[in-house]
């Protein structure tokens, strides 16, 4: 089985595919988040035979959803409706900051980050939300 994960943002969202069995993640793209971001990841779904989907679960540093997490619920009933595919949600923590290779003390600096340097974390964030999912669903199956 085939899945994309999602890495959502207000602005970007960040795109990552499995191998065709379900065993890796990697990187594949990042769209941006105006009207035509779920038929571009319809497309997306269609063209790369995708069977189901990946979204991160925003939650802040006390476990709580962030503000972000409305706006993902919506999205996760748009994208069901429209690819007519299972779409499960996996929790994410910094994973934007955890893919641009930061940590500990630096999070506080992630606004003074380029947009050069910022573009390729989304889809490296939500290859590793994917991975995660993959890594549980995986180790359930055995």
């Amino acid at each position: 089985m085939k899945y994309l994960g999602i890495d959502y943002g207000s602005k970007r969202v960040g795109l990552a595919m499995s191998d065709d069995m379900g065993m890796m993640a990697f990187p594949h793209s990042i769209v941006s988040n105006d009207m035509n971001l779920i038929k571009n990841i319809s497309d997306i779904c269609s063209k790369e035979n995708i069977s189901g989907i990946v979204i991160g679960e925003s939650h802040d540093l006390s476990g709580k959803p962030n503000k972000i997490m409305g706006s993902i619920e919506e999205f996760v009933k748009n994208i069901e409706v429209e690819t007519d595919m299972p779409v499960f949600l996996q929790k994410e923590f910094m994973t934007t900051i955890e893919a641009r290779g930061r940590g500990g003390k630096e999070v506080n600096n992630a606004r003074k980050i380029t947009k050069e340097k910022q573009n390729p974390a989304d889809a490296s964030a939500a290859a590793l939300i994917l991975a995660r999912f993959l890594e549980k669903k995986n180790l359930q199956n055995n």
